[in-house]
């Protein structure tokens, strides 16, 4: 085998994707191609063999060939194989684009590519057993994906790459003087490997958030409320049910959001929550920030609970209604009082989140003085004085109480009348770990203020905004316990802050150090800090073990998905082509996880219109070959529980929902009916039927069958669910799994179903059998 030849195209080199009218272009590494020239083809016995490594984008790659086929016969087998992934940490991938041919030597237009660049993971792995018809049907489907290689699956490619026959028939051209060439290309994700956003919960205990192009500054908001642990448990606490709809409901996704966040092992996605907002396109999120967010947010909640009677209660056993305005909201008072004349105006205000002065302040007390500082009005402002006309007069404001916690938002743009244009201030802004706005005896109090407790703050967290106005990125610092650690929360990335107090200064902003070293040639902006706080929480400290109080596993909402045979019937060959369902497609409802199962049960028949008698609940579980399936009905006991206490009983404890199949038995005019008794020995399969000339998946139904019977019983009823002749050939075979590699086995029909090793849950595949010669076996 003589060494590969490598060459780099050009920035602008695209892979065509087979079947597709256009090209694409990577910002990623350029595409690489190479090429290997096998020779003494014939003489390889080997079961497989690899060629010699290559460097696309930083990673080392080879060419794994099975010359005499990998399971399968007659057939050349090839796969890319990435060196590298072997040595990643669990849990972290490299992304990579290639192709793969066998160069005819004689007519370059005749190569056989397999230049199936953009093709989804699940259907490119090792050993998969899939239609050969179904391949090209699923694989111009979704033409956006990249390859995945892990430390678990680095191998992915072609099983029957191309017949033996062609190949080692010397007048097609692709083995000449018993050589053949082999070719790759591979266009290798620039940034492949994100260590930190992947393995952060091990790491942190925390997960990130997805950034869906310009969602940071919501994504370091979010971060920030989820780790006030007492507004969790309100959020968990909202009386969500299936009634509301995910697109419009905020607190349900909120809900969700948060469940995630706590449960997930990866970082997490709120496309469902921004949606809630309304901001579903990229210029929508552009058009906020995260002050405009946290009001916005802010108000949603509160109105949420002014349509709700419900009296949240919380672990310390006080009654509290309108749980956010008592977290957030503080009050003050607007106090004018006329310097000639008797008179005096109160005007008591409310507020969530105060903005202060950065421009003209060296810190937050700076700002706390201009905020109360007293302002005359005189002149051509001076004070309309009910009966007294205008008059000169002094205003100021001052302070009722305080939230007990305290968001200050940071005014750090403004608008330059010069350009035009907003402007971000950079001016050195001090704000200490510990606020105390008890200072100098109660200086921004009114008289009404209740001075019975101290005003003394501790610094929760800091959302900085690093850039310029109109080209910047947010994320936060956080210590969610108060404690002494504090963790960075940029998007999808968590990490540890060992040097607060120099990461602290740092965002105070202001000039650089050292800018004598910057040059002659820098710009005004190279000699300021433009990475600076632009929002802080506080949490009072004689609150903080209210605030900061545990969240038990029964103080939250209970996501249950509800799958059923209509949502079957409605994905299988649209959304879904393996396994059965997405989950994430289904009915949800959100439950108190104290609620009983039986309320529950009644809250579906109002939904779904299946009366309680005639419903049937199945736990779904993740075998280990990590395909999802119902496995077993709700025992009467387990229906008996709360609804809390049933995920305990599903192999998903961990997981953010409580998955349910819910059986459903119809009658001839399709109202449901009477469901059968199940004995030990029958086993509930599903069961899809391709279509080989329309080349589609369509869900035909489930049946219960005996363990002992065999598959050759049921072939009539099969044809009859599948609307096709009674004359006609059928072939069986059970979709073992999908991920990480795709495989199905034949089913013998005259073993019986335990001998085929069918259980609950199984899916069978079946096809009408036609002309082998032209279109292959349903494994083929």
């Amino acid at each position: 085998m003589s060494p590969p030849i490598t060459s780099q195209p050009e920035e602008d080199e695209t892979v065509a994707t087979e079947g597709s009218e256009s090209t694409e272009v990577f910002d990623d590494h350029p595409p690489a191609r190479f090429i290997w020239e096998i020779e003494n083809c014939s003489g390889f016995k080997d079961k497989c063999f690899y060629t010699d490594s290559v460097i696309a984008g930083g990673y080392k790659w080879r060419v794994l060939i099975y010359p005499n086929g990998d399971n399968v016969e007659d057939h050349l087998s090839m796969y890319l194989h990435s060196d590298d992934s072997r040595t990643l940490p669990h849990g972290c991938s490299i992304y990579a684009k290639f192709s793969l041919s066998v160069v005819n030597q004689m007519h370059h237009s005749l190569n056989v590519r397999n230049g199936l660049t953009y093709i989804c993971l699940t259907l490119t792995r090792r050993e998969m057993f899939i239609p050969s018809v179904l391949i090209s049907m699923y694989y111009l489907a979704d033409t956006q994906h990249l390859f995945e290689f892990t430390s678990r699956t680095n191998d992915l490619g072609f099983k029957s790459f191309m017949p033996l026959s062609e190949l080692y028939d010397e007048g097609r051209g692709y083995n000449v003087n018993d050589t053949c060439i082999i070719e790759a290309v591979i266009t290798v994700r620039r940034s492949t490997v994100d260590y930190l956003s992947l393995c952060s919960r091990k790491e942190t205990g925390y997960v990130g958030l997805k950034n869906q192009g310009a969602t940071h500054y919501l994504n370091s908001y979010l971060q920030t409320l989820y780790h006030i642990p007492y507004l969790k448990k309100a959020v968990y606490l909202f009386p969500t049910t299936g009634n509301d709809m995910p697109s419009g409901s905020i607190p349900l996704e909120l809900q969700s959001l948060f469940y995630k966040l706590q449960f997930s092992g990866t970082s997490v996605a709120t496309e469902e929550l921004t949606k809630s907002f309304g901001l579903d396109t990229y210029e929508s999120f552009k058009k906020h920030d995260v002050q405009e967010f946290s009001r916005v947010l802010t108000e949603k909640l509160e109105e949420k609970y002014k349509l709700c009677t419900l009296v949240v209660t919380l672990a310390q056993g006080s009654n509290v209604e309108g749980l956010i305005k008592q977290l957030f909201e503080g009050h003050n008072m607007k106090y004018v009082e006329c310097v000639n004349v008797h008179y005096i105006s109160i005007r008591k205000q409310t507020f969530s989140c105060l903005q202060l002065d950065v421009k003209g302040c060296r810190g937050v007390y700076a700002s706390f003085d201009k905020y109360t500082e007293v302002e005359r009005l005189e002149g051509g402002s001076r004070y309309r004085a009910g009966p007294h006309g205008l008059q000169d007069a002094e205003k100021r404001l001052m302070f009722i109480d305080f939230p007990p916690v305290l968001q200050l938002q940071l005014k750090r743009f403004e608008y330059d009348p010069i350009q035009d244009t907003m402007v971000k201030i950079n001016n050195r802004y001090q704000f200490p770990l510990r606020l105390d706005l008890d200072r100098e005896d109660g200086k921004y109090l009114s008289p009404l203020a209740n001075r019975s407790f101290r005003n003394l703050y501790t610094l929760h967290s800091v959302l900085v905004h690093s850039g310029e106005a109109h080209d910047g990125h947010y994320y936060a610092y956080i210590r969610p316990t108060l404690s002494d650690q504090w963790f960075k929360f940029d998007d999808e990335r968590v990490t540890k802050e060992e040097d607060i107090k120099r990461v602290m200064s740092e965002l105070y902003g202001g000039k650089k150090l050292h800018e004598a070293n910057l040059g002659v040639n820098s710009t005004p902006s190279d000699y300021t800090k433009n990475s600076t706080a632009c929002m802080l929480v506080y949490i009072r400290e004689s609150e903080k073990a209210r605030i900061l109080c545990k969240v038990n596993e029964m103080d939250m909402a209970e996501h249950l998905r509800v799958a059923c045979d209509r949502d079957l019937h409605k994905q299988i060959g649209k959304d879904v082509h393996f396994d059965l369902v997405d989950l994430d497609k289904v009915c949800c409802f959100h439950m108190q996880n104290h609620t009983s199962f039986a309320l529950f049960q009644e809250e579906v028949a109002r939904v779904l219109g299946v009366p309680v008698q005639y419903q049937r609940f199945w736990l779904w579980e993740k075998r280990s070959n990590q395909s999802y399936r119902p496995v077993r009905p709700l025992t009467p006991q387990e229906k008996d529980l709360p609804v809390g206490y049933i995920r305990k009983f599903s192999d998903m404890v961990k997981n953010a929902e409580l998955h349910l199949f819910l059986e459903v038995e119809v009658g001839w005019d399709l109202q449901p009916m009477p469901l059968p008794e199940k004995t030990e020995e029958e086993i509930m399969l599903f069961f899809i039927f391709y279509d080989r000339e329309k080349e589609e998946l369509r869900y035909v139904g489930r049946l219960f069958v005996k363990g002992t019977g065999k598959p050759i019983d049921i072939l009539s009823k099969l044809k009859q669910l599948a609307g096709i002749e009674q004359g006609e050939q059928i072939e069986l075979v059970e979709e073992i799994c999908f991920t990480p590699n795709l495989e199905c086995v034949h089913i013998d029909e005259m073993l019986t179903f335990k001998e085929n090793e069918l259980q609950d849950g199984d899916i069978i595949c079946f096809a009408k059998v036609v002309n082998v010669e032209n279109t292959g076996t349903l494994l083929s």
